[in-house]
């Protein structure tokens, strides 16, 4: 294949992937089968310690049988869910209950973001799954967990705008885009602001389209996302992000 450099490429991005949200994503993973586009499958070990993979083998199936057609799986987070008290500012506020309630790794110290780390990773290695990549709930990885990645034998992670070379700690300007599917404002603004990035980021070596459980439950979300793959298709490649990394590299 081209390199990144001459060929725009386009990573496909399932987020909160868990035994609870895997039903909703089928009718999408099932289009993206038929156009050949792998995806970049980010999975919850517990999700909201509710979803322990080592009680869903018929979860851990399906994933196998992803992986073997080309899909990637990535550890995104331990439980998915911000357990720890509000510090009682308005940034922490803001970020941990407005912008998101589920910033699982964002205040988390070095040590506990690091146990959490390599939990998740050994469940993963248990089930016979290698992740390259972490990626924090909400993109929100606070400096105890940056510090703790340092650390640990993982290719990638990631920012809502860049993917990161661990390993040569080069950081790749990567666009996403995301639907905020919660409410019906925020589907129409979302809307909006998706089709404007599409048109500032059309020259960008690497666009990343990030989905979610919630946008498979409306209609005009299902539908941006399907429309947004089929036209980027007619001048990107699609690839797993370890894939555009070794390209990369």
């Amino acid at each position: 294949m081209a390199a990144p450099e001459s060929e725009p490429a386009l990573c496909v991005v399932l987020h909160d992937v868990a035994p609870q949200t895997w039903d909703a994503y089928q009718p999408f993973v099932a289009f993206a089968e038929r156009l050949g586009v792998p995806l970049t499958l980010l999975v919850v070990p517990d999700f909201h310690h509710a979803g322990d993979l080592r009680r869903h083998p018929q979860f851990v199936s399906a994933m196998n049988a992803r992986l073997a057609r080309g899909d990637e799986i990535a550890l995104h987070g331990y439980f998915h869910a911000d357990d720890l008290p509000l510090r009682g500012d308005p940034v922490d506020f803001f970020m941990r209950r407005v912008y998101t309630r589920e910033a699982e790794f964002y205040r988390l110290d070095t040590t506990a973001a690091g146990e959490r780390l390599r939990r998740g990773l050994e469940l993963f290695a248990g089930l016979g799954w290698h992740a390259s990549g972490f990626v924090a709930p909400a993109w929100l990885p606070g400096p105890g967990t940056r510090a703790a990645l340092r650390g640990l034998p993982l290719r990638y992670t990631s920012t809502s705008q860049t993917l990161i070379d661990l390993r040569s700690k080069r950081t790749h300007k990567a666009p996403g885009l995301v639907w905020s599917a919660r409410s019906r404002w925020r589907r129409a603004v979302s809307e909006r602001v998706n089709l404007a990035l599409l048109r500032r980021h059309r020259a960008a070596p690497l666009l990343r389209l990030g989905l979610h459980p919630v946008d498979m439950q409306h209609a005009a979300a299902r539908q941006f996302w399907t429309d947004a793959l089929t036209q980027l298709l007619t001048c990107r490649t699609a690839l797993t992000k370890s894939t555009w990394l070794d390209q990369a590299a």
